[in-house]
């Protein structure tokens, strides 16, 4: 898809499905386990349903897409959630989200329950926060 092939800074397609789920990942090349741990290697996941928080397993055909960005596999900024009526608006929504993470526009340490300062300083360089 074309609109993938111009990803904001940083940013990789990690996965694409034809015609499905797509996800982002953020600067795989640093999130190595030397300089940031792998299992925290911020995604966005573009996919068919209604919400993110839907129950596992659910079969019941739901209409619409959403995105939603991780920081973690089970830290989600909830702020970014969004539903769209298509894939393509979808696509379009996760690419302002990159583009904003990017250039430290999201305030992602409010996903976070648990204090991980010197982890989040460390993102923050990364992502040009101040």
């Amino acid at each position: 898809m074309e609109r993938l092939d111009a990803l904001p800074a940083g940013w990789e397609v990690w996965n694409e499905e034809p015609g499905g789920r797509v996800v982002l990942a953020y600067r795989p090349d640093v999130f190595d386990s030397e300089a940031f741990d792998p299992a925290c290697l911020p995604t966005i996941t573009v996919a068919p349903g209604a919400s993110p928080d839907r129950p596992p397993g659910r079969r019941d055909r739901v209409e619409g897409w959403y995105a939603a960005l991780y920081m973690e596999p089970r830290v989600r900024v909830r702020a970014c959630d969004a539903g769209f009526a298509d894939r393509e608006s979808a696509i379009d929504g996760s690419l302002d989200v990159a583009d904003r993470f990017a250039r430290g526009e999201i305030d992602y340490r409010g996903a976070y329950r648990q204090p991980r300062e010197a982890y989040l300083d460390r993102l923050d360089e990364l992502t040009g926060e101040p």
